[in-house]
């Protein structure tokens, strides 16, 4: 694939996510209270405003293109106080980022913002230029104030092709990209795109006694007894680094852990493919690998879903097979 294979893609989504980044940062600097889910799980004013802003940009560009997002705007169009809550931050950082509203525009009004966040209701499927967008992957993290990535990536007939995450709280805030064929690089969020730009790649090891797990704050993502037998297995003893959201396929992708495991919680979950499509490219683009608990490579052309997956697997590539032997026995002892 050549240099210039998905540029202009490229440029637009690394500016919307720099952008949405700086709308997450004012809530999560004015305090940010959260609403239920219908599954439980929080959304927030920055929520609603990443996904608007990511959205419209994306569209203009590309007005052909669908998009598969986390969130819809039945909340906010039921509610006129989170409505104005949400327009007043997207205004906001409007006036913050003036100097790209010429590449990627901008939203005039509370219709277009309602509009742009519903275009993410697309259901998905294998085939045509389709986007998947967490607008804050890890809303518990960004509640705490601690780590949550804005993500986004480009699909091309089910293959990801380019993924961009924001990570406004990791190494004083950082941009990842990774494009196929073209590597993967992090910058800092804030001058100018492409100006501090560097490759980055898994840190090399010999075997897996020599690696560390980066995990979940949560151990309803992924249980934490079970990554612990998984360590012992493989002879690692290093202690496991643990942060929310995809930061942590950012942070293995640039060396800093090893192996990020989200393994099965129930036999009924499906991972959703806004949470792993963006992380995918960047693990495999740094010179990682990604699989499911069975070793197949996550299957993103079934809809919002990874729905012939089970679970996550992703490591630095000469260990991976090492790593899925050791989880298969883990599962299997448990079911004993």
């Amino acid at each position: 694939m050549s240099d210039g294979m998905f540029a202009l893609e490229k440029r637009c989504a690394q500016l919307a996510v720099k952008r949405a980044c700086q709308l997450t940062q004012s809530v999560s600097r004015g305090g940010s209270e959260s609403i239920t889910k219908s599954d439980s799980s929080p959304v927030t004013v920055g929520d609603f405003g990443a996904q608007a802003l990511i959205i419209n940009a994306i569209l203009r560009a590309f007005p052909h293109d669908r998009v598969v997002g986390e969130e819809n705007a039945d909340k906010v169009r039921a509610d006129e106080g989170l409505r104005n809550q949400v327009f007043s931050e997207i205004e906001r950082t409007n006036q913050a980022t003036e100097q790209v509203t010429s590449e990627i525009g901008k939203i005039h009004n509370e219709t277009e913002m309602l509009d742009a966040i519903d275009q993410g209701s697309f259901e998905g499927g294998s085939q045509g230029r389709i986007w998947a967008l967490d607008p804050i992957d890890g809303t518990k993290g960004f509640l705490r104030r601690e780590q949550y990535a804005v993500c986004l990536a480009l699909m091309v007939n089910s293959e990801v092709v380019l993924g961009v995450i924001g990570c406004p709280n990791l190494n004083g805030g950082s941009l990842f990209t990774a494009v196929k064929g073209q590597r993967a690089t992090c910058q800092p969020l804030t001058g100018s795109i492409g100006v501090e730009e560097r490759d980055i790649s898994f840190r090399s090891i010999s075997s897996p006694e020599q690696a560390v797990f980066c995990e979940s704050v949560e151990s309803g993502h992924s249980s934490h007894s079970a990554n612990a037998r998984i360590a012992e297995k493989l002879g690692i003893t290093a202690p496991s680094v643990r942060m929310d959201s995809q930061a942590k396929y950012c942070s293995i992708a640039m060396g800093q852990a090893d192996i990020y495991l989200r393994l099965p919680v129930n036999d009924l979950y499906q991972e959703k493919i806004w949470d792993h499509a963006a992380g995918n490219i960047l693990v495999t683009e740094a010179g990682g690998q990604v699989s499911d608990i069975n070793g197949k490579p996550l299957n993103f052309g079934l809809g919002r879903t990874l729905s012939e997956n089970k679970g996550v697997i992703a490591s630095e590539k000469s260990i991976h097979q090492h790593v899925l032997n050791a989880v298969k026995e883990t599962l299997q002892e448990q079911k004993n």
